[in-house]
């Protein structure tokens, strides 16, 4: 009996000397995430292989842009046209599951193909509406009459090289308010700032670059006819951006983000005769963003 147990506390004793050594040799566990910040905590699970969401609302500004108007009996430019925004005042239309898309929203939908890197689909629905009254500089020719079948335009007919013209009602109203359509592919960069002890909230970088098609409904009335078009793929763009996220319970994040791109629309729908008269521009835009997210 003593030998049998002799025998057995040695064979425990081999076997912990070798579950030791093994220990030994492990690896230390490398960090999650990369980041340009190094924070003192690393977050407590990797973001490879999860899907987001999120959804919220902008504010834009624009660069001034020419605005050609082309077809039977007038091809004309307007230079450095100036727009704005058009945001939705602070109601319930914002928080009514029937009227959220109304206000300038933003959507995206990403998966993450690193723990610091992610693509996404989005739909930014921004509103561009040209300034009535306002005075520009012309160039081009207007027939007395023009398109098909013909628009008066009473005083403004003639050839012009830059003379300076006053847009009122009557002549012009210009808008791309459901909306200025920007959807896009894009692909982003997550680094962390902020980490909390716990590893489970945190505040990270995103940045990112974005190529897409530019989908406006527009509302145009020239010398007084018009309609609010369909909407169409007028052109594409390209966009860059970088933000602030904050996770803070259970995959719920709130981000703000900068973004600024150029597009450039060369088939704009205008009288609502597509196959005759349409309009063309190129558009720097400023956005800003807010969204909650949520990732799963």
């Amino acid at each position: 009996m003593n030998k049998f147990l002799l025998a057995l506390s040695a064979l425990t004793l081999s076997a912990s000397s070798l579950f030791a050594q093994d220990n030994s040799n492990e690896s230390p566990a490398k960090p999650i995430a990369k980041s340009i910040f190094n924070p003192k905590y690393s977050r407590t699970e990797s973001n490879k292989g999860k899907f987001y969401f999120h959804w919220g609302y902008n504010f834009s500004s624009y660069g001034k842009s020419d605005i050609r108007f082309k077809g039977t009996g007038y091809d004309f430019t307007l230079m450095d046209v100036k727009a704005a925004d058009r945001p939705t005042k602070l109601s319930m239309t914002y928080i009514n599951p029937a009227t959220i898309s109304i206000p300038q929203f933003n959507f995206h939908f990403g998966y993450f193909i690193k723990d610091n890197y992610s693509i996404s689909l989005g739909w930014d629905h921004m509103k561009y509406v040209v300034d009535i009254p306002q005075t520009v500089r012309i160039k081009g020719h207007i027939s007395p009459e023009i398109s098909e079948p013909g628009i008066p335009t009473y005083g403004m007919a003639g050839t012009y090289n830059g003379e300076q013209v006053t847009l009122v009602d009557s002549v012009l109203q210009f808008e791309h308010t459901d909306g200025y359509n920007f959807a896009s592919v894009a692909l982003e960069r997550h680094d962390d700032i902020w980490v909390s002890r716990t590893g489970k909230s945190y505040l990270s970088m995103e940045t990112g670059a974005e190529l897409g098609l530019l989908v406006p409904r527009t509302d145009v009335r020239l010398f007084g006819v018009g309609e609010n078009n369909y909407w169409n793929i007028a052109g594409y763009g390209a966009a860059a951006k970088v933000g602030l996220q904050y996770h803070f319970f259970r995959g719920l994040y709130l981000q703000t983000s900068f973004k600024t791109g150029w597009t450039d629309l060369n088939n704009i729908r205008t009288t609502g005769r597509n196959n005759i008269d349409k309009a063309s521009q190129s558009i720097w835009f400023f956005e800003n963003y807010w969204v909650l997210g949520f990732k799963f």
